[in-house]
C-alpha cells in the first residue's frame, strides 16, 4: 500500500532511536547493526537518562533523535510522569536537553509505527501493562486501553498485564489475552492485530487475526518517524 504523503521536514543526518522502559533504555542509530542496552529504574530522573544515553552512544554519530516514551506524550514531550521511573519527567525538553532535533512519542506507538503493514492495524504491548495504539491508513494515533472495564470491576492490564499473568498463571492468562483481541479487533473493525511486548513469548496458540510483533521494531518505528513518506503521527 502507498504512504501518505506528510509535509514532516527530513531528519539533518542520522538518527538516534531511544526506547526507554522501566528496566531498560535501548538504542540504536543509522546504520547500526547492534542495539546497546543500559538499565534504567524506579529512581531515573530524565537528566541523567539523556547523560546515560549520551555516554552510551558516543562513539556513533547521529543529527536526530527519536524517543519511545512509556507514558501519554503532548506536542513532543512526555504529558505524565511514568509509573516505573523517577520524577521530572512531565514537560520534560528533551530537544533543548540534547540540542538536537527530536520526536518524542508513546512507546507503544513506536512498536506500532514499526510493525505497520498498511490498512487499518491495532498494536497491543503484553509488558509490565498493557501498551495499545492505533494505525488507521498511514496515521497513527496512541490509545489507553489498559485501564478500560473488562472483569469483576478489572481493567484490561489487570488481566493481561505482568499482574495478571502473575496471578492467572499462564493459561488462563493466554485465554484472557485471546479474548481481549477478539473483542478490541471487533470493536475497532481492524484489518490484523500485532502483538508485542516482553510477555507475547509467553503465548503459546496465538489468536487468531492476529501477528507476532519484534520489540526491535521500536528502532524501525523510531527511523520511520522521520520519513518525510512515512506515517503520520
Amino acid at each position: 500500500m502507498a504512504r501518505a504523503r506528510s509535509t514532516r521536514p527530513s531528519p539533518p543526518g542520522p538518527v538516534l532511536v531511544v526506547d526507554i522502559g522501566g528496566s531498560h533504555i535501548k538504542i540504536l542509530a543509522s546504520g547500526k547493526k547492534q542495539r546497546r542496552i543500559i538499565d534504567s529504574g524506579p529512581k531515573l530522573t530524565p537528566s541523567e537518562a539523556v547523560a546515560a544515553v549520551r555516554d552510551l552512544a558516543g562513539d556513533w554519530k547521529y543529527r536526530a533523535i527519536s524517543i519511545g516514551y512509556p507514558g501519554p506524550v503532548r506536542h513532543n514531550r512526555p504529558a505524565l510522569d511514568p509509573r516505573n521511573l523517577g520524577a521530572g519527567w512531565r514537560n520534560f525538553d528533551f530537544a533543548k536537553a540534547f540540542g538536537l532535533p527530536v520526536r518524542v512519542v508513546n512507546d507503544a506507538l513506536l512498536q506500532a509505527i514499526g510493525s505497520y503493514e498498511g490498512g487499518r492495524m491495532l498494536f497491543l504491548g503484553l509488558g509490565t501493562g498493557l501498551g495499545s495504539a492505533l494505525v488507521l491508513d498511514n496515521l497513527a494515533h496512541p490509545l489507553e486501553l489498559a485501564h478500560l472495564p473488562y472483569r469483576e470491576g478489572g481493567s484490561f492490564e489487570d488481566y493481561v498485564g505482568a499482574r495478571g499473568l502473575e496471578r492467572l498463571g499462564r493459561k488462563k492468562w493466554e485465554k484472557r489475552v485471546r479474548d481481549m483481541v477478539e473483542r478490541l479487533r471487533g470493536a475497532l473493525q481492524v484489518d490484523y492485530v500485532v502483538i508485542g511486548g516482553g510477555n507475547v513469548a509467553r503465548l503459546k496458540k496465538f489468536p487468531e487475526e492476529a501477528r507476532r510483533g519484534k520489540n526491535d521494531n521500536a528502532f524501525l518505528g523510531g527511523f520511520r518517524l522521520w520519513e518525510p513518506g512515512g506515517v503520520r503521527v
